[in-house]
């Protein structure tokens, strides 16, 4: 690298290759070995007439350097394709590949815009996003405000190992659980057994501190001038940062060519398991979604044969968006996001006052509230709703993501529902979803969280997408504005994206709460810093369904 560090990386040539020939790089900080066995996909990309580079990031396994997640990436990227297309054996055409962190690390490259890089295939890329689109996800762990807790502390636990001579012991599940409800926030991995890490330095920065400027995230005036395949997924935790840069590498791009040839499919599955639909049955978590199957090798072989062999194979024909509509069940071609035809509509939350549980009065429907009493809860931190699925990875439960019947979770007296009659007529739902609640709270600061549920015709109530906001960023990720007693304020939740029909016989539901744990970390409900703090206080919460104030979801409804 420019600095002199080494970076171990493996070369894959088809046999008997002669001429220059273009190549794949796959940049991974989870060891580039097991890529060295058959049927892997520096195997199968070489088989197919390319060289593969599989190399180990900054600080991991075989590679030299001090190990911070994703420090150096963007120069290192660069430096890597560099020297790629200088080779002897190369032809100078360099594209790239990788699911999660080894996504994340094409994006970052891409800042650089170095002319050999002609394609990427960046797959659920979705934490190297930072202030783009006020969104904030540092890590696949920061998300804004909060924290994307039960994905991060696995992740920083397992794989954030910053001691090279302590090769970290893997986690069981069931030890990292024991360790969930611990307080403080700070500590954590340590008490968990894991390595030393970056975990402590992820809880307690501000959003606005400088330290994370070294990692490249990405802005929003960024420019790029490479063709792009995002690949995400409904229940993946980033998948609203997918199609942001997908949006984003065609509105920044420097080039006809780049701006033209932004792609992406999004499918119904968990983090990096979109190849999974193999059946005509594909289970994310414990809904079944029908006949997801998808030819992601030939696209992405058609791909790179387009970029950098330049073979004319009709690639860049199809639909900008590919879409996977869950409930109807099928695949469907559109050309940008959001869609052009959508209709933003407002389902506005309705109650006695008793809107607690799924056997409350919680109606939710497109007419406006008059006068209504308000729905209050007691959200105790000591006793927090648990998350059942939801968008989450690396957990080490296998069981822990998707989507599954939330009918227990809406026993609680803290959960509020809020309910459609039966559809007569099936309503999809494409697009960015919002909820706007008017909240009220005794505590200085708490949580607001919201989920979008699918209840089928027996009863059961799959969850589609969830979201959280901490109070004080209410008007801003930069800025602190405490909640006052006997006030309500506008509570503006990101619900991330979805593509849901809801058909005839099936209702709309969203929960309310304001706690989801351990997907989400507790609000302590005291102003303090939440990552220091081990104790907390109970807050009466209270949401309101006025004309003055009337709370709602914001549905993209599609025609």
């Amino acid at each position: 690298m420019r600095d002199r560090t080494m970076l171990s990386t493996d070369l894959y040539f088809p046999v008997g290759a002669s001429a220059r020939l273009p190549v794949i790089l796959i940049r991974t900080p989870y060891d580039k070995a097991p890529y060295r066995k058959p049927k892997s996909a520096a195997y199968e990309f070489a088989a197919q007439g390319y060289i593969v580079a599989v190399q180990d990031t900054r600080g991991r396994h075989e590679s030299d350097g001090k190990y911070t997640a994703f420090e150096g990436d963007v120069t290192d990227g660069y430096d890597t394709t560099d020297w790629l297309s200088k080779q002897s054996w190369s032809n100078g055409n360099i594209g790239t590949y990788g699911c999660s962190y080894v996504g994340d690390v094409q994006i970052l490259q891409a800042q650089l815009r170095h002319p050999n890089l002609k394609a990427m295939i960046p797959q659920a890329a979705g934490s190297s996003v930072g202030a783009a689109g006020d969104r904030y996800y540092y890590f696949g762990a920061r998300k804004a405000g909060n924290m994307d807790f039960a994905s991060g502390f696995g992740w920083f636990s397992n794989e954030g190992n910053k001691d090279r001579t302590k090769p970290p012991r893997k986690i069981p599940d069931s030890e990292l659980r024991k360790v969930w409800g611990t307080l403080p926030l700070l500590g954590m991995v340590e008490r968990a057994g894991g390595a030393p890490s970056d975990w402590n330095e992820i809880v307690s920065r501000k959003l606005t501190d400088p330290w994370w400027d070294q990692f490249g995230y990405l802005k929003g005036k960024e420019r790029f001038n490479v063709p792009a395949l995002h690949i995400g997924s409904w229940y993946d935790f980033g998948v609203a940062e997918v199609l942001l840069e997908f949006n984003m590498l065609r509105t920044n791009a420097e080039s006809a060519v780049a701006r033209d040839n932004q792609f992406a499919v999004i499918s119904p599955t968990n983090h990096c398991q979109s190849e999974t639909g193999t059946s005509e049955h594909t289970f994310v978590g414990g809904r079944d979604l029908g006949d997801a199957r998808f030819q992601y090798y030939s696209l992405y072989l058609k791909w790179f044969d387009h970029w950098l062999k330049g073979i004319d194979n009709g690639v860049t024909r199809q639909p900008k968006l590919m879409l996977y509509v869950m409930g109807k069940n099928q695949w469907r071609g559109e050309q940008e996001w959001p869609l052009a035809r959508t209709k933003y509509t407002r389902y506005y939350l309705h109650s006695d006052g008793h809107a607690n549980t799924r056997s409350g009065t919680g109606t939710l429907s497109d007419k406006a509230p008059a006068q209504e009493p308000v729905d209050r809860y007691t959200y105790d931190p000591g006793n927090p709703v648990p998350s059942r699925g939801g968008p989450i990875c690396c957990t080490g439960d296998p069981h822990a993501d998707g989507s599954y019947d939330q009918s227990e979770v809406e026993t609680r007296g803290d959960v509020l529902v809020y309910t459609t009659p039966v559809l007569t007529r099936g309503v999809e739902v494409t697009g960015p979803l919002k909820v706007v609640l008017y909240a009220r709270s005794s505590a200085k600061d708490t949580d607001f969280t919201a989920k979008l549920v699918d209840v089928y015709p027996d009863g059961k109530a799959y969850n589609v997408q969830e979201g959280i906001l901490r109070a004080r960023y209410r008007n801003g990720f930069t800025k602190t504005a405490w909640m006052r007693p006997g006030e309500a304020n506008e509570i503006p939740i990101d619900l991330e994206a979805t593509s849901n029909y809801f058909g005839p016989g099936h209702r709309i539901r969203l929960e309310i709460s304001s706690s989801n744990f351990p997907r989400f970390d507790r609000n302590l409900n005291t102003g303090g810093n939440n990552y220091d703090e081990t104790k907390w206080l109970a807050a009466d919460n209270q949401i309101h369904h006025t004309a003055a104030k009337p709370s709602y979801i914001l549905l993209p409804v599609i025609p």
